[in-house]
């Protein structure tokens, strides 16, 4: 049962942008009765700055309302906010002060992803891949997104690109070793299989994105030294960098172009079953075969 706790908006009027309805105003709900949203855009929790909010919490309270909205059997989901709820439980509050809001899947997606962003709280990769899940769930274009995020297109633009890069590359921005800008930089690598090295050489040497900016250049003039002698291999390691980075940003899924002598593969990657049909409908004309 929600209880009523006073009137307010909140972050800035609930980003009016979005023209979400307010269902109430604040109110206090029982903690077991909120959940978390399963495609939150945040993905990591950083566990000694969620013990700080938790000391905070046991102290002062939840001083901002978390947003939810209503959902099946009584519960209530996250759209923002699911730090404090964390912090909340683990301080060993019963209640916690909630906005209920009225918002469909995109209006909900938009608001935790801005909410996010507006806290600095996402890495590159949790921004990236938020923006990626847009455009693929919900049929947006990179200026859509941009539009309606209060982003321009090219902040958008490169913040997808840093889902062309190798898991491991991947891993090094995450853990904060590598900036966004170092990763966009290593796209620039006609040779994928050089990133990893370099990425790594970067970090022990603690290069600038200028000084990067040179390595890289220095590694594609090798490249092209290398295979001066057939030209073919090198305009195939061009194409084929340009159409991962363009089919992946139109598709909003990270696509890898595999070729050597004996073999050529596209890969497509899928987050779940439901992801990979809906693939799979899409090579087929608009179907999923039945087997």
């Amino acid at each position: 049962m929600a209880r009523k706790q006073g009137l307010g908006r909140g972050l800035d009027n609930i980003f009016e942008e979005n023209s979400t309805e307010e269902k109430g105003g604040v109110v206090t709900l029982r903690i077991s009765d909120v959940e978390p949203r399963k495609d939150q855009p945040r993905k990591v929790f950083d566990k000694e700055a969620l013990a700080q909010l938790t000391d905070s919490i046991s102290v002062h309270g939840v001083l901002q309302p978390i947003i939810v909205r209503p959902a099946e059997l009584g519960m209530y989901e996250i759209i923002a906010g699911e730090r404090r709820w964390r912090a909340a439980r683990q301080a060993g509050l019963s209640e916690i002060p909630v906005l209920i809001m009225e918002a469909d899947e995109l209006k909900a997606a938009q608001i935790a992803i801005i909410e996010n962003i507006q806290r600095e709280n996402l890495n590159p990769f949790e921004e990236a891949a938020a923006y990626a899940e847009l455009i693929r769930t919900h049929g947006m274009s990179q200026d859509e997104v941009a539009t309606k995020l209060g982003k321009s297109r090219p902040a958008v633009s490169n913040a997808i690109r840093l889902l062309d890069l190798p898991d491991e590359v991947a891993e090094l921005i995450k853990s904060g070793q590598l900036s966004a800008g170092h990763g966009r930089t290593l796209l620039g690598l006609k040779d994928r299989s050089a990133m990893l090295p370099l990425a790594n050489k970067i970090i022990k040497r603690n290069l600038s994105v200028r000084e990067t900016e040179a390595a890289v250049k220095r590694e594609n003039k090798a490249l092209e030294a290398a295979a001066a002698d057939n030209t073919d291999d090198t305009v195939t390691v061009n194409y084929a960098a340009e159409l991962e980075s363009k089919i992946s940003s139109a598709i909003g899924r990270k696509v890898h172009i595999l070729a050597n002598k004996n073999r050529r593969v596209v890969q497509i990657e899928y987050a779940d079953n439901e992801d990979l049909e809906e693939i799979i409908a899409k090579l087929c004309g608009g179907t999923v075969p039945e087997v």
